[in-house]
């Protein structure tokens, strides 16, 4: 199939999970993108072993990539680096912000001298502000911008089991970079774009805040809902955990007939809309709670089915592994094939994907390439 990014070369500096999600997504896309890691390599490569023999994180998000060592600190190394990006068409840098100036590469500068090139930098708080020079991770900012005061029991907050600013702030960048390089087409001119962590989950952040800005602050209700019954996890008599969501009034009457064979209770006052089931909704709950807990899993599907009742089972990771909706890719790495879920996007035929690169695989031959290409430069 035709890719839409083909001859586009990206040269990513990069760590970790934001900035290598980005570039995988650019690497999917059909883009060259070359991974600048560190003497030792990308920390994020010694996660874990889990992915046969690799690290889970950098096996994920890293397919497709060439790579390239580099010690930035060497007038060599260097050299070659700003050859790459006389020739590149997007940098990419998650690095603290100050830091690539700092090894001799301002972002300003960069911008003046490459009037094409398309900068995005990633970090915890952006390149300005007063949280700039602080370090962040994933957990640190799920904490500071409020996610986990909304997320887990009413006893406690908790962390949400993935890394979902790192992932949100590597989703943004991509969607910025798209945005740069369609707007070059139309003016010439690349772009600088900063996106940081915190900034990504405040935006996910937008109805809690105006909730409570309204004077109705979220409250944390596991797997339930604060204005809404029933709308929560109910066991059946198999032990199965089911969670159910009750959308609407109608939908409350065909839950209450067709799956609770209660009739009455449809039509009871107590229940009959969403306001007086919230009010009443340790009752609410008893009444599905007791018709679950004496129905097997199986039956209660098929009449949750068979009502329309939106409804999902509590699954755990070794249920998802073996799930009947789950697409896959296997992907090549160093130490051997690795099977995962799929990019998201379904496409009209499906794509191939590269394989994760060894620490510097490519070096030898980046060296060549645009070595050969800063002399070539440097006698004109």
């Amino acid at each position: 199939m035709t890719l839409p990014l083909p001859g586009l070369l990206v040269v990513s500096l990069e760590q970790a999970v934001a900035a290598p999600l980005c570039t995988c997504r650019l690497a999917d896309a059909g883009a060259r993108v070359i991974k600048v890691e560190r003497p030792e390599g990308d920390f994020a490569r010694y996660y874990d072993r889990l992915a046969a023999g690799e690290s889970a994180y950098f096996v994920w998000l890293n397919r497709g990539k060439e790579s390239i060592c580099l010690d930035l600190t060497l007038p060599d190394d260097k050299a070659l680096f700003a050859s790459m990006l006389a020739k590149a068409d997007v940098l990419v840098q998650n690095l603290k912000p100050g830091a690539i100036a700092k090894l001799g590469f301002p972002l300003d500068g960069l911008r003046k001298l490459h009037r094409r090139l398309v900068i995005c930098s990633i970090s915890g708080y952006g390149e300005e502000g007063p949280y700039a020079a602080r370090k962040a991770y994933d957990l640190l900012i799920q904490a500071e911008s409020g996610l986990a005061s909304v997320t887990g029991s009413p006893e406690a907050p908790a962390r949400v089991g993935v890394s979902v600013c790192d992932i949100a702030a590597g989703m943004n960048a991509y969607e910025g970079i798209l945005e740069a390089l369609i707007a070059r087409e139309r003016s010439g001119k690349g772009a600088a774009i900063s996106i940081s962590m915190f900034d990504a989950m405040a935006d996910w952040m937008t109805v809690p805040l105006l909730q409570h800005e309204g004077g109705m602050p979220a409250r944390r209700m596991g797997l339930a809902h604060s204005s809404i019954a029933p709308y929560g996890v109910f066991k059946t008599s198999d032990g199965a955990d089911i969670l159910i969501a009750i959308q609407n009034d109608r939908e409350w009457r065909l839950l209450a007939e067709r799956v609770l064979n209660d009739k009455t209770l449809a039509a009871d006052p107590d229940f009959a809309t969403n306001l007086e089931r919230v009010r009443h909704r340790q009752q609410t709950d008893a009444r599905v709670a007791a018709v679950f807990a004496a129905t097997d899993e199986p039956a209660l599907t098929k009449k949750l089915l068979a009502a329309d009742i939106a409804f999902a089972r509590v699954n755990d990771t070794a249920a998802l592994a073996d799930h009947p909706h789950l697409r896959r890719i296997v992907i090549g790495t160093p130490s051997g094939q690795v099977s995962y879920p799929a990019p998201a996007v379904r496409r009209e035929s499906e794509r191939s994907y590269g394989r994760v690169p060894a620490p510097g695989e490519h070096g030898e031959r980046i060296r060549a390439e645009f070595m050969a290409r800063a002399e070539d430069q440097a006698s004109h």
